[in-house]
């Protein structure tokens, strides 16, 4: 039976540990004159602008990624009321005022993501536990909805250390249980995470900056 799950991104659902999971976001800044859309799920990074914008390549780019996009709430250029929103459209605010993004950056919060192709089997999945991977798609979403379409890049799945997604875990999914077909939601944590303790990651731009 084939799985329920569509794209969706990342979404969260806990951290690492015993640690109170308050699945807090930060308030960052999307520069007015940004034309690339962020959705609801998409992986985004620090600018040396001092803004965000989301990930400049669809398996992750090069800069470590600051977190995970919530939504944002900026004033309309046309209508000057507050619009709050799930995703950032590319256009449409007053200069004159800041757009606010929302962003879960806490480097130790797993988030759930669906699979783009098949894991073969539980036992094959299991064995992908602890492994690395990429995003597939993790640039795109839908205007309709405002959700990423960001996936897990089956075919990266390995254990070098410079992939994006850090494999923590499967969900127990009665709905999303065929390990033969895409859609299976995958438990992961950012593995470069900008806000981890190492320090070694500066804030970059992507590789089409749109600000």
């Amino acid at each position: 039976m084939a799985n329920t799950n569509g794209a969706f991104g990342l979404r969260p659902i806990g951290v690492v540990g015993q640690a109170a999971n308050t699945t807090g976001a930060t308030e960052y800044r999307i520069a007015s004159g940004n034309t690339n859309a962020i959705y609801q799920g998409s992986p985004v990074i620090p600018l040396s602008t001092g803004f965000i914008d989301i990930v400049g390549a669809a398996a992750g780019g090069t800069v470590g990624l600051l977190g995970v996009f919530w939504g944002c709430e900026y004033v309309s250029s046309t209508t000057g009321e507050k619009v709050f929103s799930n995703y950032w459209p590319g256009s449409g605010a007053d200069s004159n005022h800041p757009v606010k993004a929302f962003v879960y950056d806490n480097p130790m919060q797993t988030f759930v993501i669906c699979s783009d192709a098949s894991l073969t089997s539980e036992a094959t999945a299991r064995g992908h536990v602890f492994a690395n991977a990429n995003f597939a798609a993790g640039t795109s979403g839908s205007t309709a909805s405002g959700i990423s379409s960001a996936k897990l890049g089956v075919s990266t799945i390995a254990a070098t250390a410079a992939l994006q997604l850090r494999i923590m875990g499967i969900q127990d999914d009665p709905e999303n249980s065929d390990f033969t077909a895409a859609g299976i939601p995958v438990i992961v944590r950012l593995n470069n995470s900008f806000n981890s303790a190492n320090g070694a990651i500066a804030a970059g731009t992507p590789s089409t900056t749109g600000v």
